[in-house]
């Protein structure tokens, strides 16, 4: 496996941060959420002026065996006819990332089925598969296959960095992948497979049923695998895949890694089970209306910046975090203080009747 070199967020300046962020002419903690994410980005970046540069967009699309087993509305070629949507700009990503400024690239992780001449010619070929196995009778894939993503993916992001990218996002598509992101959410929590699964698509109860008892088939098939790297080669698909080696390269380069919705969360989850010290590179952009997501957050112990219902995937959450994230830096760089304003700070001296 690639060796990742990610190097813990040096947080001995914190204090004086904070205390740069307490001076701004605001009571404190006033601008909620913005401040901690100021926080964390002076800390990752350590430098007088913070920068967010070149936003990239990596989305992940792969076909998922599971799928042919009726765990989705959806038929598995839909995975195919989203990429093509995506290349001629046609996705909800596409629109957010236009009007937000997002540099966007589509990547294919292993999707069945053929793309067009022309589609294949702006896709990137990250392939792993024709798909991945469909891991309630057996696993997903090896671990080889998982090896060669997350060297793939490490390419990938240092193409990015070398072109001036300090930040990125990253977002999937793959017709079954919420049941793989169940299974491995399971697999890793130890929660039942009834907390963790969802409705996806949009499935009836019947499908809902079947979907949780494949899943519990599978990780009772998959029992022995303990480690995340054998949960991921067993439970995952290719483009988790490839979304946890990307976080974990992006991370190793000093990158700010903005997270989508519940896929790319049990992506993280998988990173930080792999490397703990990735943590405080990741932003969760929002909290997804698929069911288990917001459970997955609170195992993870962080909070969303937004929750918008949204269960979309394809990086539209992460997509639309973006003006939060220029926001927390332009009030870090340019609000005034208190001395700089000539207002007087009254927000630590005590109110007294």
């Amino acid at each position: 496996m690639p060796n990742f070199i990610i190097t813990p967020v040096d947080h001995s300046r914190d204090s004086l941060f904070q205390r740069r962020i307490d001076q701004k002419t605001k009571p404190p903690g006033a601008l909620g959420l913005l401040e901690p994410l100021a926080l964390q980005i002076a800390a990752l970046q350590q430098q007088e002026r913070l920068s967010l540069n070149r936003p990239v967009m990596l989305v992940f699309a792969a076909d998922h065996g599971i799928a042919r087993y009726g765990v989705s509305i959806a038929p598995q070629s839909v995975t195919g006819q989203m990429v093509e949507n995506f290349v001629a700009g046609g996705a909800a990503v596409n629109v957010f990332c236009r009007q937000l400024g997002w540099q966007l690239q589509i990547i294919d992780a292993g999707i069945v089925s053929p793309l067009s001449p022309q589609a294949a010619q702006q896709v990137t070929d990250c392939r792993l598969g024709n798909g991945t196995q469909a891991f309630h009778l057996e696993p997903a894939m090896s671990v080889s296959q998982v090896e060669q993503g997350f060297a793939l993916a490490k390419q990938l992001v240092e193409q990015h960095y070398q072109a001036g990218s300090n930040v990125i996002g990253f977002g999937e598509m793959g017709i079954g992948n919420t049941s793989a992101a169940s299974a491995l959410m399971s697999a890793m929590t130890g929660l039942a497979v009834t907390q963790c699964v969802g409705r996806g698509t949009g499935v009836d109860d019947k499908t809902l049923q079947l979907k949780t008892r494949l899943i519990e088939q599978a990780l009772q098939r998959h029992r022995d695998a303990v480690t995340p790297l054998e949960q991921l080669a067993c439970l995952g698909g290719f483009e988790i895949v490839l979304l946890t080696g990307s976080m974990l390269a992006a991370a190793e380069r000093g990158m700010l890694v903005v997270v989508d919705g519940f896929i790319a969360t049990a992506a993280a989850m998988v990173a930080l089970r792999l490397y703990p010290q990735c943590r405080d590179y990741l932003v969760f952009s929002h909290q997804s209306g698929e069911s288990g997501h917001g459970t997955m957050l609170k195992q993870l112990q962080v909070r969303a910046l937004l929750q918008l219902d949204m269960r979309l995937g394809e990086g539209s959450g992460a997509a639309l975090a973006l003006p939060l994230l220029q926001a927390a830096v332009a009030f870090y760089n340019d609000m005034a203080s208190f001395a700089d304003a000539g207002v007087a700070d009254v927000s630590h001296r005590q109110v007294t009747s």
